[in-house]
């Protein structure tokens, strides 16, 4: 028969085991360049991403080192984060799918889905925008960047659990895909724009006001362990050069929710 401090004992044994399990590591990647709004993201991003970590034991690194992109770097790591960009290089590339074939998690944000041939970032990665994230090339955006009502699409998913059936977003540059997302059985869309939204944007151009249409703007894999959030895309005092920060994506409690918890899903063995 066990004694009391060996019950003790036990429980507390078990207990630690399970938070040893749920202990994952993280790393971010981003390039921070050119556009000012990408560049702001990214450092909110590292700070908050930093401090959900200590507060929900994990590990959180960054770089903007995409040679790191490698398999004996990544083998550090469970989750991969692409804050503003994707790799370039054919064996970051093959590194990154071998990451995910392999069991490996993903988080992307905003421009890491864009790509638009022709531009700087052309649609040359067809594993990436067609099959894996799904949406092919980028199709047209709203601006100026400004709050949504986001609509839940799915009640079961560990992501959106924790969070009401719509909400208001923190100010986004909303994007349209070339593809539709409902069309591909792989894909399950977490989050949509809801009707409440219309019209979305000031313009000053008439096409970057949305008027109607479904517009996805969180979805998963169902092949592999990921979510792409098209937030991250803070606003900026373009019009007098200040470069000022108008607007941040992080701090609103609802859509900080929904992040955390589609990492400590992404992040987690159950």
């Amino acid at each position: 028969m066990k004694t009391t401090s060996s019950l003790v004992f036990t429980f507390l044994l078990t207990i630690t085991s399970l938070k040893s399990q749920d202990r994952f590591n993280v790393v971010g990647f981003f390039t921070a360049r050119n556009d000012q709004a990408h560049i702001s993201f990214v450092h909110e991003a590292n700070k908050w991403f930093s401090l959900m970590a200590k507060e929900n034991h994990f590990r959180y690194d960054s770089t903007n080192d995409w040679n790191n992109l490698n398999d004996k770097f990544l083998s550090q790591y469970q989750v991969v984060v692409f804050l503003d960009t994707r790799p370039e290089k054919l064996e970051q590339r093959k590194a990154f799918q071998h990451f995910m074939d392999s069991g490996g998690a993903w988080m992307g944000f905003h421009f890491s889905g864009f790509a638009l041939t022709p531009s700087d970032f052309p649609q040359n990665w067809n594993w990436y925008h067609n099959e894996f994230i799904g949406a092919g090339q980028y199709k047209g955006n709203t601006w100026r960047p400004t709050s949504a009502i986001l609509k839940v699409e799915v009640r079961n998913h560990p992501a959106v659990k924790n969070i009401p059936k719509t909400f208001k977003s923190s100010p986004n540059e909303w994007y349209s895909w070339e593809l539709d997302l409902r069309n591909n059985k792989n894909i399950e869309i977490l989050l949509s724009i809801d009707q409440s939204s219309f019209p979305l944007g000031t313009g000053p151009k008439l096409h970057e006001i949305w008027h109607e249409g479904y517009y996805p703007v969180a979805w998963t894999n169902k092949n592999y362990k990921m979510i792409y959030f098209n937030m991250g895309h803070n606003d900026i005092d373009y019009e007098h050069h200040s470069n000022k920060e108008l607007s941040f994506t992080f701090g609103n409690s609802v859509q900080d929710r929904l992040i955390l918890d589609a990492l400590l899903w992404l992040g987690r063995k159950n």
